[in-house]
């Protein structure tokens, strides 16, 4: 079974995910915990639920949804067996990142004054994209590369639950802005439309499918990727007009 539990951090109300099997093997999907009252949130909620971190998975690399990454990293850090050596909580990410970490950042933080992140954890990072999974104790992440948000954009989708954890490619009603650095509206469509909403339609054979995909978006509320295909302006055809 998947557990998620939602966090909202920074002032930018981005969202945070802890995933997690029935064991307590746990991932957290964009941790954008920035201050030292958000950062207590989350070792709080693992704590108190007896949680054990196995990575955390960035559907992209914009400031707001890294903020907590390298404190985590550094917070979970786990002693391996027989070794004096640490070795450091894995980050899943793709490497098209580089160019949000790099250029991206720097100038949106620097445009409106914003705290840039610490971003050391890239240079330990596993890079993923399409056709890798993550396993995380039973749970199977599968990869979804979505670029258009920004060039690395990813989605991580469990299939046995239907859960898709979309970040700010797709959200309840809206689509990712594409006017940042790295930004293409084009690709963004292509992405939703040709890798998304086709999730929606159970493979041959798959008789575990019940409802819709569920949608974890990085900002706003929940959704379905039914609902979305149906009613997102931004996905609905142009429509043309009545010929008498």
């Amino acid at each position: 079974m998947i557990h998620v539990h939602h966090f909202t951090f920074n002032a930018f109300e981005t969202r945070c995910s802890a995933a997690w099997d029935d064991s307590g093997f746990c991932v957290f999907i964009d941790p954008g915990c920035i201050s030292d009252a958000e950062f207590s949130k989350v070792t709080s909620f693992v704590s108190e639920r007896g949680l054990k971190p196995c990575g955390i998975m960035l559907t992209h690399c914009h400031f707001d949804h890294i903020y907590g990454v390298s404190r985590l990293v550094k917070e979970y850090a786990a002693a391996e067996a027989g070794a004096e050596r640490r070795s450091s909580l894995p980050v899943y990410m793709h490497k098209g990142e580089m160019f949000t970490i790099e250029r991206t950042n720097p100038d949106v933080c620097g445009c409106y004054g914003l705290p840039l992140p610490d971003a050391s954890f890239a240079e330990g990072a596993s890079f993923v994209g399409d056709g890798d999974v993550i396993e995380v104790g039973d749970l199977r992440f599968e990869v979804i590369e979505t670029p258009g948000h920004s060039r690395g954009g990813l989605c991580f989708y469990e299939r046995a639950y239907g859960v898709l954890f979309s970040g700010d490619t797709l959200f309840a009603g809206a689509i990712g802005r594409t006017d940042h650095p790295g930004g293409d509206y084009d690709q963004l469509m292509q992405s939703i439309q040709k890798k998304l909403l086709p999730l929606d339609v159970p493979a041959e054979g798959d008789s575990e499918r019940r409802g819709s995909v569920t949608v974890v978006p990085g900002h706003g509320p929940c959704t379905d990727l039914t609902t979305e295909g149906m009613t997102n302006p931004f996905l609905l055809p142009f429509n043309e007009p009545y010929e008498d």
